[in-house]
């Protein structure tokens, strides 16, 4: 497919290759309107800069990107994010680097910023993260040319480089701490099922419960506090119902104790709860949080490295960071010998499951 140049854009766009030119690289001397006209038909044409002139003709920017697809709630109430992205500027700032920082609620405005990033030379290189299976990311930025780190598993990265933890075996661990304590009936309240990190999640809790012989249910969500809330509703009103939850990050775990203490279940006498990523929030309930630990800050601060490894020349490589590790805390005891029921009924209907 022959490349796009400026000449073809200034046509379609009705304006001199000069202003394409001011306009592409983000310079005074064109109106917004033609701006706006020009980084349009850009985008429709799916122009990509010619990296090699690119290189010639402008320093880097010093500055990385980050695009998050999730609500700002979500992302306000989330702490893995906050310490992530924590991480992340503690490597920047040492360097003298900014972050970029774009949410958006959608896939493909996540694509569209990746375009208008690139056409603008707005960052050196992204940090990718909520890897999807046959990602569509990948393929854009292999076409775009822009050094990207994404975090997660290998089997989802297709061969760009990556920071990732195993996920598979954190979920072993956290399975095997339940069933080791008499736990029988477990269920998993989890994030959305199109995360590749959550597909490697599903996968290994019904592996590793079959072979320990475990009656598993499980219940995809958003990973916001009202999902995990409903859901754990849902599994209280079950009949039998759980003894044991694992929930996918510790902002479902707390929304599903309250929601377990609220309905009167004592944790752990009636109800067993683990947690995922170990983030403050699990140390300051009553009682706190079981949970599968890791070093959330220590994690963005490590992709950070690596991307700048990148930059300088360090060959594309996948890099497992950590396996997180059990952490028992107050939430955790085995099943009651004859499990009680909630002293009120739950208010909201059970939710359809999703049964191994």
């Amino acid at each position: 497919m022959p490349r796009v140049t400026i000449k073809e854009i200034a046509r379609r766009a009705g304006v001199s290759k000069g202003a394409v030119s001011y306009a592409l690289n983000n310079q005074p001397g064109v109106s917004a309107a033609t701006r706006a006209r020009v980084l349009r038909v850009a985008e429709e044409l799916e122009w990509v800069p010619n990296r090699a002139a690119r290189q010639l003709s402008a320093a880097r920017s010093e500055t990385f990107g980050l695009v998050l697809a999730r609500t700002a709630q979500t992302l306000t109430e989330e702490p893995f994010y906050l310490g992530f992205v924590g991480g992340v500027e503690s490597v920047l700032a040492d360097r003298s680097y900014a972050l970029a920082l774009q949410v958006v609620s959608s896939l493909d405005e996540e694509l569209a910023t990746y375009r208008k990033w690139a056409a603008e030379r707005r960052v050196d290189g992204v940090i990718v993260v909520d890897l999807r299976m046959a990602d569509p990311r990948i393929a854009l930025l292999r076409k775009l040319g822009l050094p990207a780190v994404l975090v997660g598993d290998p089997q989802l990265a297709d061969g760009l480089p990556c920071v990732w933890t195993d996920a598979a075996a954190a979920m072993n661990a956290a399975l095997g701490h339940v069933a080791a304590l008499g736990h029988r009936r477990v269920a998993r309240v989890a994030g959305p099922p199109e995360y590749g990190d959550v597909w490697i999640r599903d996968r290994a809790f019904f592996n590793a419960g079959r072979s320990l012989g475990l009656d598993l249910t499980l219940v995809h969500t958003d990973y916001s506090a009202d999902q995990g809330a409903a859901a754990t509703r849902d599994l209280l009103a079950a009949d039998p119902r759980p003894t044991a939850v694992i929930y996918d990050n510790d902002l479902m775990a707390v929304a599903g104790l309250s929601v377990a203490q609220g309905l009167g279940a004592v944790v752990p006498d009636d109800l067993t709860l683990v947690a995922w990523d170990d983030s403050t929030l699990c140390r300051i309930t009553h009682p706190r949080l079981t949970a599968m630990s890791h070093n959330i800050i220590g994690y963005g601060a490590e992709v950070t490295h690596r991307l700048l490894s990148l930059l300088d020349g360090a060959p594309p490589e996948s890099h497992l960071y950590s396996t997180r590790l059990l952490v028992v805390r107050e939430s955790s005891g085995p099943p009651a010998v004859r499990p009680t029921r909630c002293d009120r009924p739950p208010r909201y209907a059970p939710r359809p499951h999703h049964t191994p």
